[in-house]
């Protein structure tokens, strides 16, 4: 196999792969950026998962090959509206934000199964029949080697992740929007001083954390599992959380991360496959995302700065 060959395996998987983690990985950006910790982010990737392929699975023949397109929509406002508990226990009740956000796991997983169980009668839905399919971009896929390697075999996916990640960089980066999120995320009192409403600030942020967040489970779902149970988010939200730290809390180095981390995810499905590590065993190939992930965060992360309000609720009047 040539290096041609290997790079036209290894990039499309890299990227349908990292495309939720990318998309999940913003819905922290906007929370945290605003000094509320989600380490919900799996349970907002579950709920999103549930209730897209739930969606896909009802109305798959009203609305035909749009559906997929709508379970995305439909998943993102069902997720931002469930993220809304974990901002009335963490910011309007102060509870301790961790907690909050790991209750939020396993609420979502639990109301997901239930649900299941009940409407399905076992574990996991049925397989959709509408999902996103690998496609040649027209045009763009004529491009010599860049074609080949980035617009053949791809998801539409993988480009919505990329461009809403340059836009929520500029977002947060060029709009006074993004001013306000960020003040109130280092210095919540001087913001409120110059009468930014800090609570109504970051309300707005996890709910779209929970938005993103469902959007990602969303497109996992109905582009690799296709269906939903226990299983289908196994640690993604994790994955995208580590993805957000690793890339400093900038959009664009959460996307760089996250495709790293999509990289690393790949190994373990094409792996043997491919020329070099054909002969490495699977568990190797399965564990080596969740070592790789450690391994950045703890090896190559350098100084991360953190938002300075990030975990500390803010008590109006108070220092």
């Amino acid at each position: 196999m040539s290096l041609m060959e290997a790079l036209q395996i290894i990039i499309p998987n890299t990227m349908v792969l990292a495309a939720p983690l990318i998309l999940t990985a913003l819905g922290g950006v906007f929370s945290e950026r605003a000094g509320v910790v989600n380490i919900g982010l799996e349970g907002l990737m579950i709920m999103g998962a549930f209730v897209a392929i739930v969606f896909n699975l009802t109305f798959a023949d009203a609305l035909g090959d749009s559906v997929k397109w709508v379970a995305l929509l439909v998943a993102m406002v069902i997720s931002g509206i469930f993220a809304i508990l974990h901002a009335v226990a963490s910011i309007s009740f102060r509870a301790d934000q961790v907690v909050s956000g790991v209750a939020i796991n396993f609420l979502a997983l639990g109301i997901g199964l239930f649900f299941v169980k009940s409407v399905y009668g076992k574990g996991q839905t049925d397989r959709i029949t509408e999902p996103f399919y690998s496609t040649n971009v027209p045009i763009l896929s004529d491009i010599p080697i860049i074609g080949d390697l980035f617009f053949t075999r791809a998801y539409y996916t993988s480009f919505l992740a990329i461009a809403l990640a340059i836009l929520v960089w500029v977002v947060i980066f060029y709009t006074p929007f993004g001013l306000r999120l960020r003040s109130v995320g280092e210095h919540p009192m001087a913001a409120d001083t110059m009468g930014i409403n800090v609570t109504k600030m970051r309300y707005t942020a996890v709910i779209l954390s929970g938005m993103f967040g469902g959007l990602g489970g969303a497109v996992f779902a109905q582009t690799i599992s296709g269906d939903f149970g226990h299983a289908t988010i196994t640690g993604q939200g994790f994955m995208a959380l580590a993805a957000l730290i690793f890339g400093k809390w900038n959009p664009l180095g959460a996307m760089g991360a996250a495709i790293f981390f999509g990289f690393a995810q790949s190994l373990s499905r094409i792996g043997p496959s491919l020329p070099y590590i054909e002969n490495v065993p699977s568990v190797i190939l399965l564990i080596a995302p969740y070592a790789l992930t450690i391994l950045a965060l703890a090896g190559f992360i350098g100084r991360a700065e953190a938002p300075k309000a990030l975990n500390t609720p803010y008590i109006k009047g108070k220092r």
